[in-house]
């Protein structure tokens, strides 16, 4: 069995999907439903069981998780919100709940693929290496609690027998449920529907004209290829980069998203709200040679490429899930 925690969200339903294609139907859900349409990602989904994140919570630290044939854990369940500020809720939940499935699957000798973020690089003062840690500085709260495990996995050297994936700017199907943290394609699609323009926020920069900021988008199709190689790969463990190596500016995602959608491209560059200035990030671009010398490599999607498909055999079906 698998354990797939997160597995109703974004990038968790979509790796289901992923599992599911290559044949591996005995998996266990783990997630927090809510009373939103997050069940819906599960939707034609073939899986073992689903289980409340706080009831595997309980049952892995009394032990009643121990005799479980379990071949894999893929903790990708976390609060994602970049704006949330309950430091407390985030420590418990991003920081300590991975620590205790860490500490239960190196007891039970059982390989863990857990989601660390490009949140913990800050605002790049170091670089986009994932080889350095130490000297990161994240902006949020959500980006700390996750360069806290990141060192504390590392600290107690269980980071040789587990895989940490710093995600970049991941899109695609399934988003859907995220709201404000969903991404700028989907928020573009819908904004460019009912508008026929699209708002991007102001840069507060001198070197980087209005949308000419910078991020690394990969596609959430191309995210779950990697993760596959990195779960059929048990030799692989440390923490990697999961991005295209390719920085593209807001600019280019909206001209993308207006070609998608065959019209003429129409910005509107509006102030950024003073309460998220200090932690914006203007440049992000991971830097992907660690993850080629591990043996992993992917011929990922362009940016036009990728927003084509998820718009056109998505967002525009009666159907937009994968």
């Amino acid at each position: 069995m698998i354990v797939l925690t997160g597995g109703a969200g974004f990038i968790g339903s979509c790796f289901l999907a992923r599992l599911n294609r290559e044949g591996i139907e005995d998996v266990l859900v783990v997630d927090e439903l809510e009373k939103g349409n997050k069940w819906k990602n599960l939707v034609g989904k073939k899986f073992a069981d689903c289980w409340h994140k706080d009831d595997f919570r309980s049952r892995l630290v009394s032990g009643a998780l121990d005799e479980v044939e379990i071949e894999a854990v893929v903790h990708l369940g976390a609060c994602s919100s970049t704006t949330e500020t309950d430091a407390d809720y985030l420590l418990d939940n991003n920081f300590a709940y991975s620590c205790d499935v860490a500490m239960w699957c190196h007891a039970q000798n059982v390989r863990l693929i857990y989601a660390s973020s490009a949140a913990t690089y800050g605002a790049g003062e170091c670089g986009y290496t994932d080889t350095e840690f130490d000297a990161l500085r994240p902006l949020n709260m959500y980006g700390f609690s996750k360069h806290m495990f990141d060192q504390w996995m590392i600290k107690h050297g269980l980071i040789d027998n587990a895989v940490g994936i710093k995600y970049f700017n991941v899109f695609g199907p399934n988003e859907y449920h995220k709201d404000s943290m969903a991404s700028l394609v989907y928020k573009a699609w819908g904004q460019i529907r009912e508008t026929g323009s699209l708002k991007l926020f102001k840069s507060y920069k001198d070197e980087f004209q209005h949308g000419e900021q910078v991020r690394d988008f990969v596609y959430v199709h191309d995210a779950v290829e990697v993760m596959m190689q990195m779960l059929l790969k048990p030799d692989v463990s440390g923490i990697y980069n999961l991005g295209t190596g390719k920085a593209r500016s807001w600019n280019d995602l909206a001209a993308a998203v207006f070609g998608a959608l065959k019209k003429e491209v129409n910005i509107e560059y509006i102030e950024m709200p003073e309460s998220i200035r200090g932690q914006y990030q203007y440049y992000t671009q991971a830097e992907m040679s660690t993850l080629k010398k591990a043996g992993i490599s992917h011929d990922f999607l362009s940016l036009e490429e990728s927003v084509h498909d998820y718009i056109n055999n998505y967002l525009e079906k009666q159907n937009q899930y994968c």
